[in-house]
């Protein structure tokens, strides 16, 4: 058993009291599904893990909106990036 071998259920559960630890396994269970709506819901109830997984992908995808979205959202680090590949083109 790896340590991303928990149930969904229970993660969901421990994240939902409050175990943020658990939210950050639950992300990475999402990341790995690529179910990035659920990571985008999770980013919505304050997970800054799913903040950064989403940050990352949308990095790779040079995707300057979905950044925005994501710094909107209460993402800093995606705020930077944005920035970043803005400066980029100059």
């Amino acid at each position: 058993m790896t340590d991303h071998d928990f149930e969904e259920d229970t993660l969901r559960a421990l994240a939902d009291e409050g175990n943020e630890t658990a939210l950050d396994r639950l992300a990475d269970l999402y990341n790995a599904r690529d179910d990035w709506d659920a990571l985008a819901a999770l980013l919505d109830e304050g997970s800054e893990h799913a903040g950064r997984l989403l940050t990352r992908r949308a990095v790779a995808n040079r995707d300057l909106r979905e950044l925005q979205r994501l710094s909107d959202a209460g993402s800093s680090e995606a705020g930077v990036e944005l920035e970043r590949l803005l400066r980029q083109g100059e």
